[in-house]
């Protein structure tokens, strides 16, 4: 792909500019996964359904992303990055609200299914984008990208625990969220790059397989993203079912993980640049599986809760450094991006599904030791992100 960039008030004052936008377009799309995190537990209650079957319906995002991530470098090179990502960010933000419509598992599965194929796209290509920013800067600025991201999920767990305390039904919770966040998403992918295909390029295919080189990529950030996964969907369910805390202090189990991973992630580029990709990765491997075992073996609210915040601190920078390197590992950024977040995202088709079986055949306890094995993993394979 190309770049259309305008060139009023200078290339670098531009490349600012859109680097600010991108960072707001990650804000947006992360606030959506943090208002719903926050709100599983009355999605649950409300469907009227089981740990498992839980387990179960949140594998269908999962689904949904995995099976539709490769359009997203067909749907740029057809509209242009900036209104493909407009549409697909807003069909995002207005998903949110299908969850809390769900009224029994088969209509949870089919909403979060949807909701899984507007999150994929639109995160594929607003990664794609963001890898030409950093291509643009001259330095590494994806970790704080996916830092961005956070801080979205970081204000929007944080709105979904005060409607969680105040017995907000969730309905009326993600009207409201998508109305201001369809809105948002709409005004600041003005600001972003208009990439556009070459007149004479192919499109892309509707679907590829991954590259070698994403698979082994993939491998690292799937164990990442299965701890993320775990930690966000279940973290609130965790505390409320093994430990007995209230709806409000369960939903804050949430805002705590992702505010360490927000922190982590807006200053993992400067960490990556003194220290090094592996050395990174590797010290984040040993805070989560600390993080992990803090969740095990927790015999009090507190000690968990500092438990998943280790989790999101550890796992932080594993996504966004698989990302970036993704897309200098091919010519079609988005393609690359969309083999790496496919393997990803497979992970979050896993994780929550085998995390709601196995408390299902055992118990929660068991099912985040598996988490902490996995954390572990990413001290033996931190290597293969090492830079090239």
């Amino acid at each position: 792909m190309t770049n259309t960039v305008e060139t009023v008030g200078g290339p670098t004052r531009r490349v600012r500019q859109a680097r600010v936008a991108i960072a707001a377009v990650f804000a947006v799309h992360g606030a959506v996964t943090g208002s719903f995190a926050t709100r599983i537990p009355w999605i649950q209650e409300h469907a009227g359904i089981s740990a498992g079957q839980l387990g179960l319906a949140l594998a269908f995002p999962a689904i949904g992303a995995s099976l539709t991530m490769p359009l997203a470098a067909r749907i740029g090179h057809r509209l242009g990055g900036r209104l493909g990502l407009r549409l697909l960010l807003a069909y995002w933000t207005l998903a949110l609200i299908l969850p809390s419509l769900a009224g029994n598992l088969f209509t949870l599965c089919l909403a979060l299914f949807v909701m899984g194929t507007a999150a994929g796209t639109s995160d594929v290509l607003m990664n794609a984008l963001g890898v030409d920013v950093e291509e643009k800067m001259g330095k590494s600025v994806m970790s704080g990208l996916h830092g961005m991201w956070t801080t979205g999920a970081l204000v929007g767990s944080a709105a979904g625990t005060l409607a969680a305390h105040a017995g907000l039904d969730a309905r009326i919770h993600f009207v409201l969220a998508s109305a201001v966040l369809t809105v948002a998403g709409a005004l600041i992918c003005q600001g972003v790059f208009d990439v556009r295909s070459a007149p004479d390029e192919h499109p892309p295919p509707r679907f590829a397989l991954p590259p070698k080189s994403a698979v082994i990529i993939g491998a690292v950030a799937f164990c990442a993203v299965f701890a993320e996964g775990a930690s966000l969907d279940w973290s609130a369910v965790y505390l409320r079912d093994v430990l007995g805390t209230s709806p409000g202090i369960a939903a804050a189990s949430t805002t705590a993980f992702t505010c360490t991973m927000a922190i982590a992630r807006l200053s993992g580029d400067a960490l990556v640049r003194r220290f090094g990709s592996v050395k990174t990765v590797r010290a984040g491997g040993v805070l989560a599986t600390a993080g992990g075992l803090l969740v095990v073996f927790a015999v009090h609210p507190v000690m968990a809760m500092a438990g998943f915040a280790l989790i999101g601190l550890g796992v932080s920078v594993v996504v966004p450094l698989a990302f970036a390197a993704a897309g200098r590992s091919g010519p079609t950024p988005s393609q690359s991006i969309a083999g790496v977040a496919t393997i990803t995202y497979s992970s979050g088709l896993v994780a929550p599904s085998l995390i709601g079986g196995i408390a299902d055949l055992t118990s929660l306890t068991v099912s985040f030791a598996v988490v902490t094995l996995l954390a572990l993993g990413l001290v033996a394979g931190a290597g293969v992100l090492r830079s090239r």
